[in-house]
């Protein structure tokens, strides 16, 4: 008897999945890894900051997994627009759902729909070469701007602001978007937190490679870096020492310069017809831990606001989904009778990449524990029900086409390892030339 499972989505959490049911399984177990894009891994291709080679290698791990001959991946298919849930489950046994967190929270003030306010996850995806975002999008022709967040996505968006156009030649960053950096026109960037550097969410890791920029002075007001006592976990104590560090630097006349912010919140974006500044307020801590107001206001006369305030998942056709959490609602991965969730569809955005092997794994225990006692009934052929529909998945092999072609670009530009193809139709011409 076999199992058979369609696990939705080909990010870390997708492919620890399907690994994890073919390691668990003590039945012959066949996955098919669906993803609506014709490339697979999803953040890691498509949210890892290109000069980070070190985490983009985990793809190297994931390779290995959709490699293994119980696993199918089939690109370019979309839940909703070429399959229903219904469809799903007359062709497989069970489905996990792993779509991961796709968009950015809003701030919801005045102006945030102004021209030339965007969420990080598009300017991420941007410089990540996502087929989703236009490499014209972003003209970066402000002298000043301010990124809202103290993570490592915020993080990642000031070091690629602040690097020059040669700092990131040997990346996979596409071609186009090169060109764009490379004739850049900002000379500050503000990263503002509402809260002091014991609250900030970013790894010391990340921290530390902001101090090391040779294209930028790193600059925090010596007033911002207080931080009154508190027996703080080690990593912040790192973060709070190196900020306190920064405090009592020279800037040195580099041509950019960074200036990390603490204890402001965004109150309003300025403009009339695109981004002309943002308006903050300076904040602190109630009695029950909350951040507020202190009536005390500063604008920084910025050209472009770019949001990294967290994540949240989105909507599956036909899928159960919490408003409330932004997750799909279940119980340890278990959404409805033979389907299930993993990953920060599951749990939100919380973790690092990592953690979606374990996460993976307590739903693959909950599905098979399900399942174990399950009859072999007649499926459906997903393969003929695409075909019928006019669908044609990009195959693994055909991802392995789209590898090469960015790989001869890269040779070709004098340019690293690879270069990013962008946009569906130059992918699949790479893959499918004829």
């Amino acid at each position: 008897m076999t199992l058979h499972v369609a696990v939705i989505g080909s990010g870390p959490a997708g492919i620890y999945t399907a690994e994890a049911l073919v390691k668990q399984a003590a039945e012959q177990v066949e996955v098919d890894v669906l993803e609506r894009l014709p490339t697979p891994y999803g953040l890691v291709r498509y949210g890892v900051a290109p000069d980070h080679t070190s985490i983009k290698s985990i793809a190297n791990y994931l390779r290995r997994v959709l490699e293994l001959p119980q696993v199918r991946f089939l690109g370019g298919v979309t839940l909703g627009t070429h399959l229903s849930v219904d469809d799903l489950l007359g062709a497989y046994d069970a489905v996990v759902y792993c779509t991961g967190a796709m968009v950015d929270r809003k701030l919801g003030i005045p102006g945030e729909d102004l021209p030339g306010s965007v969420a990080a996850t598009d300017f991420v995806n941007w410089y990540c070469g996502h087929p989703d975002v236009d490499p014209t999008r972003f003209t970066l022709d402000s002298s000043e701007v301010a990124v809202i967040g103290v993570g490592n996505v915020a993080v990642d968006v000031v070091r690629v602001l602040a690097k020059t156009s040669d700092e990131l030649r040997a990346t996979d960053v596409p071609h186009d978007v090169l060109e764009r950096l490379e004739e850049s026109q900002v000379k500050a960037i503000h990263m503002v937190g509402r809260r002091g550097p014991e609250h900030a969410k970013f790894t010391l890791k990340e921290l530390r490679e902001l101090g090391e920029l040779a294209n930028a002075d790193v600059c925090v007001r010596p007033e911002e870096a207080v931080v009154l006592g508190g027996d703080f976990p080690r990593q912040i104590q790192g973060n709070i020492k190196v900020l306190q560090s920064w405090s009592t630097r020279e800037p040195v006349g580099r041509p950019r310069r960074l200036d990390v912010r603490f204890w402001l919140r965004p109150v309003e974006i300025l403009g009339s017809e695109r981004v002309e500044g943002l308006r903050l307020e300076r904040t602190r801590l109630s009695e029950e831990g909350r951040v507020v107001g202190t009536g005390e206001f500063e604008t920084l006369p910025v050209g472009m606001v770019l949001r990294s305030v967290g994540y949240q998942s989105v909507p599956l056709p036909g899928v159960p989904f919490s408003e409330r959490t932004m997750t799909v609602p279940n119980e340890a991965g278990r959404v409805r009778d033979r389907e299930y969730v993993a990953g920060w569809l599951k749990r939100g955005p919380t973790g690092v990449i990592g953690t979606n092997k374990s996460d993976a794994a307590e739903t693959v225990r909950t599905l098979l524990s399900d399942l174990a006692d399950h009859e072999e009934t007649p499926r459906g052929s997903i393969d003929a029900l695409l075909a019928e529909r006019g669908v044609r998945p990009v195959t693994y092999d055909d991802w392995l086409a789209i590898e090469t072609a960015e790989a001869e670009l890269a040779k070709t530009l004098g340019r690293g390892e690879r270069v990013k193809i962008v946009g569906l139709e130059a992918m699949l011409r790479a893959c499918r030339p004829s």
